[in-house]
């Protein structure tokens, strides 16, 4: 483990952003640990140190403008963005589907990062990327705070991770003993 991925765990304790228990994830898989970032995220000093520990970290450059999907990227895109001093803009659930609304637009001046919170499947990425592939814009790639899947992601861009920590997930009929003894939560994404 290195010295970065250190401080963000530490970050993620400190505000019981890092859960453990018995959770039902998005994918409708179950897991003994959950990434609830939405903790980190109210205390803003922790956000600004974490956009800038991925700053720090990413490979992409003259990014001028952020897009995250909400709810979970809301925050630390933001705070990426102000940082980089970019246009920050979001996509937003219409329908349980996300939607670019409120007359954001991207064109072909736009040099687009994509920031998520945490990606266990990479669903949601993957829809957001395909609104903004319908933009004339250059995507240059996605990142996000924690990368807790479990195969080779493949977005068809490059994906970045500043903490890649992958717990074991089961099937709601496959789990272990030690999850079947807890009540399981949906502690929400």
């Amino acid at each position: 483990m290195n010295d970065f991925d250190s401080e963000v765990i530490s970050i993620f304790e400190e505000t019981n952003a890092l859960l453990k228990g018995h959770f039902i994830l998005r994918s409708g898989m179950r897991s003994g640990h959950f990434f609830q970032c939405a903790q980190v995220c109210q205390h803003m000093d922790k956000v600004t140190r974490l956009a800038t520990l991925i700053l720090k970290t990413i490979s992409f450059k003259d990014i001028n403008t952020i897009v995250s999907p909400a709810m979970g990227g809301l925050v630390i895109g933001q705070e990426i963005a102000r940082q980089l001093g970019a246009r920050f803009i979001f996509l937003e659930k219409v329908n349980d589907r996300l939607a670019l609304r409120r007359n954001f637009s991207l064109d072909g001046k736009d040099r687009v990062l994509l920031v998520e919170d945490v990606v266990t499947k990479g669903g949601r990425v993957r829809e957001a990327l395909d609104i903004i592939s319908k933009y004339e814009c250059e995507l240059v790639g996605a990142v996000s705070m924690v990368d807790r899947s479990s195969e080779e992601l493949n977005f068809g861009v490059p994906f970045e991770a500043l903490l890649k920590m992958n717990f074991p997930t089961y099937e709601a009929d496959k789990l272990p003993q030690d999850l079947l003894n807890l009540p399981a939560t949906k502690p929400g994404s």
